[in-house]
C-alpha cells in the first residue's frame, strides 16, 4: 500500500541508487601526519605567498570570471605543449572534467570502461550520470589485460575508455604498446579515450607526445599534484572541435578568479614546483629502498608521488600506523586485487622516516 503523499518524506524524492550510494569518505588527518591523498607536501616560500597574497587581494572580487580565464587556457596550453589545432578547457579539478564528459556523452545505452582498481571517480561520475560502468580487472601485477580490455571494448562499445596514466592507487604507467591497442580499437568503434595524467609531474613520460596522432583521444591533467590541491583546477586538452562540444555542457563561471590567479601565479614560478617534484621524485626512490628492506613487505614500481605496497594485515597495519601519528590510505577492501595494500603518499624526508618507523612498527 503506497504512503499518502502528506506521509512521504523529503528524502523519498532522492533517486534509490544515489540513496544506496556511499559518500566519498575524506578521513579526518587533524593531529596527523598526512600522507593519504597525493597531495605536494611543500607550500609556497615565504616571498611568493607574500606576492600572491598581493595579488589576490587585487582582485576584483564583485565581478563574474572574465579574460582572464582566457589567459590562463593560453598559458596552460604553453605548458603541456598542447599540439597544434587542440583546444583546452578547464575544470574544477579534474572530477567536474569527468562529469563534464559524461554529461556530454549520456547518449540512451551508453557505457563508460575503465580498468579496475582504478580512480572511484569514474565509476562515480558514471553511476550519478545515469550511465553504465563496466570495470576490467588489471592482472595480478596491475598490468593491463590486454584481451580483456579489447574484448569489453568490442562487446560494451563504450562512449568512454578512462585510462590513468600512472594509474590510481597502482601509481605505475602500462605498457605503450598495449594502450595503443586500446586507442585504436576504441577509435575504430567511435569512442572516445580519454589518458588521465594527474600525476604527471612524477612520471617517466606522457601521452602527449602521441596526442596528435588521434581524434578520438583526450588528454587530462590536473594541478592538484603540480602542486596546488587547494584551489582545484584541472584541464582538458584535445582536437579542437571535439572540445568545443565538451565545452557546452560546462557551466558558465566554473573556475573562480581566486583559482584562476593562483594557478597563473603558478605557472610564472613553473620552476619553483619542478624543482619540488623533483625532490618528491628523489624522496620516492629512496622511500622504495627504505621500504625494500622491510621483511613481509611487498611494493610496485611507482611513476607517481604515491607507492602501493601489500603487507600481511592491512587493517592492522593501518591503525598502528594511524594510533604513531601517520595516516595513509587503507585501500585493501577497494578491489579484490588490493587485498591487504595499503597507499602511501610521498612526503618530506622526515614524514617519511617517521612513516616508515611508524610502519615497521605497526607490521
Amino acid at each position: 500500500m503506497t504512503a499518502p503523499e502528506s506521509a512521504r518524506s523529503p528524502i523519498d524524492r532522492i533517486r534509490n541508487d544515489v540513496r544506496a550510494m556511499h559518500a566519498y569518505a575524506v578521513q579526518d588527518a587533524s593531529g596527523f601526519i598526512k600522507l593519504d591523498a597525493m597531495e605536494n607536501p611543500f607550500g609556497l616560500p615565504p616571498a611568493l605567498q607574500a606576492e600572491l597574497g598581493a595579488r589576490l587581494g587585487a582582485l576584483a572580487l564583485n565581478r563574474y570570471p572574465g579574460e582572464r580565464g582566457a589567459e590562463l587556457q593560453r598559458a596552460l596550453a604553453a605548458h603541456a605543449q598542447m599540439p597544434e589545432g587542440f583546444s583546452l578547457m578547464l575544470g574544477n579539478g579534474s572530477d567536474e572534467l569527468i562529469s563534464l564528459l559524461d554529461i556530454a556523452c549520456d547518449q540512451p545505452g551508453a557505457t563508460v570502461l575503465a580498468p579496475l582498481p582504478g580512480f572511484v571517480m569514474y565509476a562515480m561520475s558514471a553511476q550519478l550520470q545515469g550511465l553504465k560502468f563496466v570495470g576490467v580487472p588489471l592482472t595480478a601485477d596491475f598490468e593491463l589485460d590486454e584481451a580483456a580490455m579489447l574484448a569489453a571494448i568490442a562487446r560494451e562499445k563504450p562512449a568512454i575508455v578512462y585510462l590513468a596514466y600512472p594509474n590510481n592507487p597502482t601509481a605505475n604507467l602500462w605498457d605503450d604498446a598495449v594502450i595503443e591497442k586500446i586507442v585504436e580499437a576504441q577509435g575504430a568503434q567511435g569512442g572516445l579515450v580519454v589518458m588521465d595524467e594527474a600525476y604527471q609531474p612524477f612520471a617517466a613520460k606522457s601521452y602527449i607526445d602521441r596526442l596528435a596522432k588521434h581524434g578520438h583521444v583526450l588528454l587530462m591533467r590536473t594541478l592538484s599534484k603540480f602542486g596546488l590541491a587547494g584551489i582545484r583546477l584541472g584541464y582538458l586538452m584535445g582536437p579542437a572541435a571535439l572540445v568545443a562540444e565538451i565545452d557546452k555542457v560546462r557551466p558558465p563561471y566554473n573556475i573562480s578568479v581566486l583559482n584562476c590567479e593562483c594557478a597563473l601565479f603558478a605557472l610564472e614560478h613553473a620552476e619553483v614546483f619542478e624543482a619540488q617534484a623533483r625532490q618528491i621524485r628523489e624522496e620516492r626512490e629512496r622511500l622504495m629502498t627504505g621500504l625494500g628492506r622491510l621483511p613481509g613487505v611487498k611494493t610496485w614500481p611507482s611513476d607517481a608521488n604515491m607507492i602501493l605496497l601489500r603487507v600481511p594485515d592491512a587493517t592492522r597495519t593501518f591503525e598502528g600506523m594511524k594510533a604513531r601519528g601517520v595516516l595513509v590510505k587503507n585501500v585493501s577492501k577497494m578491489h579484490e586485487l588490493l587485498a591487504n595494500c595499503l597507499r602511501l603518499t610521498v612526503g618530506t624526508a622526515d614524514e617519511n622516516a617517521r612513516m616508515l618507523a611508524a610502519l615497521e612498527a605497526s607490521l
